[in-house]
């Protein structure tokens, strides 16, 4: 007997993720934060029962999501970095698209899409474009991107695929 709702057993791996913007995926990810959103509690009581205190929903916000990829001369973080904030002005600079919906698909073992995440209106907070730097280190140099966004809804368009 299913644990879950649908035929699969086992939930899905961590390790197995892409994420999308502008129709082209990221390259080189290594490590992405959690989606997740947050509802602040309003406690209030009422003056005739000084022993209960109610809990009602007040507002909801989204946790920004961090992208980690190793150094490379790609330069889709960069790119969409300097929608934001660009060093050097000009005409190709453009504050109407640097907002994107960003699509992040969670992969079964076989690399099939299961689940599909989208993120609305994401823009970028921070950019990392070089680490600190180490010549008695051994690791890789990690580029960061921290994306804010108002929100996300499951992708209507992945379903569920069937397993063998």
């Amino acid at each position: 007997m299913p644990q879950f709702s649908s035929t699969r057993l086992d939930p899905y791996k961590n390790f197995k993720f892409k994420v999308m913007w502008d129709s082209r995926f990221v390259a080189g990810l290594s490590k992405m934060s959690a989606i997740k959103r947050t509802t602040e509690a309003i406690e209030w009581r009422e003056a005739g029962d000084p022993a209960l205190v109610r809990k009602l929903p007040g507002r909801t916000k989204s946790e920004p999501v961090t992208l980690e990829r190793g150094l490379s001369h790609d330069d889709q973080f960069i790119e969409w970095a300097n929608l934001v904030s660009n060093p050097i002005t000009g005409p190709d600079i453009s504050l109407s698209k640097y907002r994107k919906e960003v699509t992040i698909q969670v992969l079964n073992e076989a690399g099939t899409p299961a689940i599909a995440y989208i993120l609305k209106r994401a823009w970028v907070s921070e950019f990392q474009a070089v680490p600190e730097m180490d010549a008695n280190a051994n690791a890789v140099g990690i580029q960061m991107l921290k994306l804010e966004y108002e929100g996300f809804i499951v992708d209507p368009n992945v379903s569920e695929p069937a397993e063998t």
